[in-house]
Formats: C-alpha cells, structure tokens, sequence
C-alpha cells in the first residue's frame, strides 16, 4: 500500500465523521459508491443501502444535539483497488433527553473500492465496544 493510499483512505474515513456529525447528508452520501451498503445492526440501527441509510440518520440525528466522532488506528489492506479497512472510532455524544455526554467506541470494518474520484465506501459495519 502506498502513503498516498493510507493518507486517501484516512482522509475519507475522517470526512465520513465530518458528514455525520455536522449532518451534511448529501456529503456522507458523496462517500459510499452507488451500490453501497451499510450496517449499523451493532448499535439498533439501520440495515440496507446507503440511502436507505441516509434516510434514517436524517430521521435519527436530528434529536441528537452534539455528536463527535474520533476515528483512529486505521488499518488496510489494498489490492487492485480495493481495500480491507479497519479503524477504530470514538464518538462524544449528547443523547436526547441528556444534559450529560455519552461515549461510545468501536469499530468499523470497510470495503473501500477506488473510483476516478478517489477512495469509496463500498460496505460498511459498524462494531460497539461500549
């Protein structure tokens, strides 16, 4: 894998924590493939296409006041322009209802596809650690 690779794929997963926390779901969207899929099982949430998957959060993120992830240790293994991508996250978040911050942390597991715009998530699944 070259640098320029490890530096694309960190830079996308760190827009990925952009897009949701700020709640640009039309930038989260530009960072899936068409085709993409995304499961969110591990925290109760949504199974399906990324869109489907835009519809939810929409839904789902407007009652949430303050959300930031974290996202590190990335790992990938690239081949003919796709990568295996592991990395772990940490997102500080206001729940509704809370005045108080929750943590919560783990992982996310990626297929990541190379197109002319640059590194895509092709599949995603989230992993909770707490």
């Amino acid at each position: 894998m070259s640098v320029t690779d490890e530096l694309e794929i960190e830079a996308l997963l760190s827009r990925y924590c952009r897009a949701v926390d700020s709640k640009d779901w039309a930038f989260y969207r530009a960072l899936f493939t068409d085709d993409a899929r995304v499961d969110y099982s591990a925290a109760g949430l949504i199974v399906g296409t990324v869109d489907d998957a835009v519809d939810f959060l929409k839904r789902h993120q407007q009652s949430i006041s303050a959300g930031m992830h974290y996202v590190t240790n990335i790992e990938s293994t690239v081949g003919h322009d796709r990568s295996q991508t592991v990395a772990m996250w940490f997102n500080a978040v206001q729940l509704p209802g809370s005045d108080e911050i929750s943590y919560f942390a783990g992982r996310w597991h990626d297929e990541l596809v190379r197109t002319p715009a640059g590194w895509r998530i092709r599949k995603l699944r989230l992993e909770v650690a707490r």
